[in-house]
Order: C-alpha cells, then structure tokens, then sequence
C-alpha cells in the first residue's frame, strides 16, 4: 500500500510547478521550469499510461508495473494498477481509498498529514509550499529535486521532461537506501473532461472494506 502511495505523490509532486532554481545551468533550468509552470497552469485534467520500475537494492529486486492514471485538479486521482496483482488507488475529497481486486479487500483512511505524515503528502494536500521545501538545479538534460528539509527517506527526485504538450515524460524517485522507482508516462491527453463519477471507488458488495 506505501508503495502505491508514494507513487501518487511522486507523481503529483513533479508535475506541480513552483520550483525554487540553483544550477551551474541557471538559465536553462529557469527555462525549464517557466515551461513547466506555463504549460501545467492550463492542465484541469489528465489521463494516460504508466511503466512502473521499483528497484530495492538490498533485496536485488526488481518490479515493474504497467496500467493507467487519471487526475483532475485540484485533488482528484485515481491510479489503476493492471497485471497479476491489480488494484486501484482513488483519492478524492480528502479521502483515499486501495481496492485490491485479487483479494476482494479494500483500504479506506483520511488523505492528510495526520495519516500519512510526510512532507510529500502535506504538499498534495495543501500544508506546503515546494519554493520553500526544495532546491532544483540541472543534470543532463533533466531536473534534479532535493529537499532542503528531510523528508522520510527521499534523496532526491530527478523528472525527464518532454517537448511534447504534456511536460513531463518521466521521473526517478530515490531513497537514503539506494532504492528507486522510476515512472515513466504515455499516451497522455489533457483535458478531456474527466467526469466526477470516475472518482468515486466502486467497490462489490463481496469484497471486506477496511477502515473508514
């Protein structure tokens, strides 16, 4: 559950766009991120595919998971994961919900600070500001995000971006333990009028709901 999480907020996290810049390349990294903030600024909702590849070092262990996002501004997303393991994460309203299909379970809990604690988070939801939490410079050709506070184990976050309509064509999350998760994105299209009801988890009646 923590790792389909972190993805969301991995996700959302890059895509958002307020960005405080130090870099050899200021000038560059400047331009990147007025793109960013430029292009993201007339995004009210999105949708498309993901490539999902977790590397835990000390495990020598990779998973890779493939399905489809949606999200639909200020606060509504919901990731379908696909495969032999598949699930959706919904949060919408400030609530978050884990439908796990193949063991008919399904997790229901609040989306915010108190719950989930880490800075990340507390950005989605409105407690932060990313000018103050983190310093972005330039590396070959991409952005590097570092906290300037800690933040769980987060080391950094490093987005590929893309010259298409879309900015961000994929970014790699990596830990204080050398673990990494790298997303990366697909067949993406804006705007397309996400309808509301997309948001709201269905859940079977035979499947046991835990928690709120």
């Amino acid at each position: 559950m923590n790792r389909i999480i972190c993805v969301i907020v991995f996700f959302v996290l890059c895509c958002l766009p307020s960005l405080s810049v130090h870099a050899e390349d200021a000038a560059t990294v400047d331009g990147d991120v007025a793109r960013l903030q430029k292009q993201y600024e007339q995004i009210r909702d999105m949708k498309g595919r993901f490539v999902q590849k977790s590397v835990v070092k000390d495990l020598k262990k990779t998973e890779t998971f493939k399905g489809a996002f949606f999200i639909k501004r200020p606060m509504k997303m919901k990731w379908s994961y696909e495969g032999d393991s598949p699930q959706d994460v919904v949060i919408s309203n400030g609530a978050i919900t884990i439908y796990q299909k193949k063991e008919k379970q399904a997790f229901r809990g609040a989306f915010d600070r108190e719950n989930f604690g880490q800075a990340p988070i507390a950005l989605l939801s409105g407690f932060g500001n990313i000018r103050e939490e983190f310093s972005v410079s330039g590396r070959n050709g991409k952005l590097l995000l570092k906290p300037k506070k800690p933040m769980g184990s987060i080391l950094s976050i490093e987005v590929e971006l893309s010259g298409g309509e879309f900015p961000i064509r994929a970014f790699t999350v990596l830990d204080a333990y050398s673990n990494s998760v790298t997303i990366s994105l697909g067949d993406v299209m804006l705007n397309t009028g996400l309808d509301d009801a997309l948001f709201v988890p269905a859940i079977p009646k035979d499947v046991t709901v835990f928690g709120q």
